[in-house]
């Protein structure tokens, strides 16, 4: 077996010299259907081509021949924060996209909520044009400032590169705000993301109901708060017909709103973080920042309506929501820590292991949630394993077994509730653009 070749994270000229050859493989594409047992070939112009008759020599071509391993089109996460600018040190461009390439994701779609907000064109074209180991397409303010009280300048911000808009981090919660922003989102065929939470019902509640809420008198969030701003979401997507996006769902009624919406068949999709999957209000260990996160986790009956939503379809994707914050700032304790928590480097161990393992998902539609549905969202052509395709995708190792060590995370932030934790299944390299990264192979 050759050795693999290894291009450092961060390192951007495009490696177009030697050709790529993956002997045996699972090859799981799902805009093809494809998952079945293969070769995958890429030549030295970094598409993927027919494995030629006679390899190229040795110098040529790097040869990656290791049983177990899973090849799917490069992962895409619709919901990221890399706090650049504004509180680098958390995380930055640079950090945030190796935390992604690491979890096997080579397009991210970051949020708006820097500082200053990125409501200007200017702040747009930053991270659009960032020379980063993943793909950024950058979401941008829906109102000025992230106020919520003036609508922003969609149009301009959409030529300059905007995929989507959101106030996340905070709702819309004007109604008449809103519907300006869905009106004029609309005409750009653009969706709006909501991060849906009316501060008014959240009454300053950092967690809901359980145990450990009860042991350190913790402040309840209801699950009204979300239920309710989905409510008034929908009704306001029935109304302007622009597409609505609810990000990280918590709560089993706020599934149900979206299932009947959708059998409407109104332009409303939303998404699962592996956190609200796999964990509930009643793991919390105890007086620890690291699991405080907006929404807050969800009892099981909400976990298991999550998951459901996720087999049905209500559900059409997933997305980490990565929050990274400063160690110090996590170290405060649950009641005062910020909300946040990072998972791009755990997605997949995650969610394969709590969908397709536990679930019984189909390997294709959990793949769908990572690349076909996130990238049909933003109006991107998902990435495909077919010849003639530009290689773009993710090398899996599915049966590997890994603890997650927050020191060892590419991710300058260490807040994740699955330190010490062991995981079952890792991206181990990527290739996009020419330039194929091997951290864990």
């Amino acid at each position: 077996m050759a050795k693999p070749v290894c291009y450092p994270i961060g390192a951007m000229k495009p490696e177009t010299t030697k050709a790529l050859y993956f002997p045996r493989v699972r090859l799981l594409d799902p805009t093809s259907g494809r998952d079945e047992e293969g070769a995958l070939f890429v030549d030295a112009e970094g598409r993927i081509a027919p494995v030629p008759e006679r390899l190229p020599s040795a110098s040529r071509l790097t040869i990656v021949d290791r049983p177990g391993l899973t090849i799917v089109p490069g992962l895409c996460d619709v919901h990221v924060h890399f706090r650049d600018p504004g509180a680098t040190d958390a995380e930055d461009l640079v950090s945030g996209s190796a935390a992604a390439a690491n979890g096997g994701f080579t397009r991210v779609v970051t949020m708006p909520n820097t500082n200053p907000a990125t409501d200007t064109p200017e702040l747009v074209r930053r991270a659009r044009s960032a020379q980063t180991a993943v793909a950024i397409y950058p979401s941008a303010c829906a109102t000025v400032g992230r106020m919520g009280k003036t609508c922003a300048a969609l149009e301009t911000l959409e030529q300059a590169g905007a995929v989507a808009f959101s106030d996340d981090g905070a709702m819309v919660s004007d109604p008449a705000v809103m519907k300006v922003v869905m009106l004029r989102a609309k005409k750009l065929g653009r969706p709006v993301m909501d991060h849906a939470v009316l501060p008014e019902l959240s009454q300053g509640g950092v967690v809901r109901d359980c145990p450990t809420a009860q042991a350190l008198g913790l402040p309840i969030f209801p699950p009204e708060a979300e239920v309710e701003a989905v409510r008034a979401d929908i009704a306001l997507c029935r109304e302007t017909g622009c597409a609505l996006h609810l990000q990280h769902l918590s709560c089993a009624e706020s599934v149900e709103l979206v299932r009947a919406a959708r059998a409407e068949g109104l332009p409303v999709t939303a998404e699962a973080t592996p956190h609200h999957l796999a964990l509930a209000a009643e793991d919390i260990p105890g007086n620890d920042g690291n699991w405080r996160m907006n929404p807050p986790l969800g009892t099981r009956a909400d976990v298991e309506a999550l998951r459901q939503g996720v087999l049905d379809g209500t559900l059409t994707l997933f997305a980490t929501d990565h929050a990274p914050h400063t160690r110090a700032s996590k170290a405060k304790g649950f009641k005062t820590a910020p909300f946040g928590v990072i998972g791009l480097e755990t997605a997949v161990g995650v969610t394969w292991d709590t969908m397709v393992r536990q679930c019984g998902m189909a390997p294709l539609a959990w793949a769908a949630c990572w690349v076909t549905h996130p990238n049909r969202l933003i109006g991107l052509r998902p990435p495909t394993l077919e010849i003639g395709a530009p290689a773009e995708f993710a090398v899996l190792d599915l049966e590997e077994t890994w603890t997650v060590d927050p020191d060892r995370l590419a991710s300058k932030s260490a807040d994740t509730p699955w330190a010490g934790k062991t995981l079952r299944g890792r991206a181990v390299a990527t290739y996009r653009n020419g330039r194929f990264r091997t951290p864990f192979l």
